[in-house]
C-alpha cells in the first residue's frame, strides 16, 4: 500500500502503524501498561497517547483447535478497542506485539497492525486560533495544569 506524501506547511506528515487491540475493559489497562514498557507513544509534544473505545460486543465461537473445547454457539464478550501509533521500526513493533500477546487473556488476542500516516503539528503555528483550548472558557476536560 502506497501512502500519500501530504506534503504542507501546517503539519508534518510521519508514516508508521496504527495498532488496534480488542479486548475486554477489565483488562485493558494491563495492555496499556505492558505497551508503555515498550514504547513511550509519542505523539509531537505528547507521550502515553492511546485511545480506547466504549465497549462494544465481541463474538467468537471456539472450533476446537486450540487450548479450548470447542462450542456449539458463539459467544459474546464485552471489549474494548484499544489503538495507538508506533514507527516504523519492525524490531520494536515485534516487540510491542509480543508484549500484548503476552499481557493479553484470550488465547488468540485480535490485534490489527496497519500502516499509517499520522499528522504533527508544526510548533507556534495556529497559537492564536480561537478553537484552541487555551483560548477560550475553561472546559472540564482540559488537565488542571493547563488551565
Amino acid at each position: 500500500m502506497t501512502l500519500p506524501k501530504l506534503e504542507n506547511d501546517r503539519f508534518i506528515p510521519e508514516g508508521g502503524l496504527r495498532v488496534i487491540v480488542q479486548v475486554p475493559d477489565s483488562h485493558a489497562q494491563k495492555i496499556v501498561d505492558a505497551v508503555l514498557a515498550d514504547d513511550a507513544l509519542r505523539y509531537g509534544d505528547y507521550d502515553c497517547v492511546t485511545f480506547k473505545t466504549s465497549p462494544g460486543t465481541q463474538r467468537f465461537r471456539s472450533l476446537g483447535s486450540g487450548r479450548n473445547a470447542a462450542t456449539e454457539n458463539a459467544v459474546e464478550v464485552p471489549c474494548v478497542e484499544l489503538s495507538f501509533f508506533v514507527s516504523n521500526d519492525a524490531s520494536k513493533a515485534v516487540q510491542i506485539l509480543k508484549s500484548i500477546y503476552l499481557s493479553h487473556p484470550y488465547e488468540e488476542p485480535v490485534v490489527f497492525v496497519e500502516p499509517c500516516v499520522r499528522t504533527l503539528h508544526i510548533r507556534g503555528k495556529d497559537e492564536d486560533n480561537p478553537n484552541r483550548f487555551w483560548n477560550s472558557d475553561r472546559e472540564d476536560w482540559v488537565p488542571e495544569e493547563q488551565r
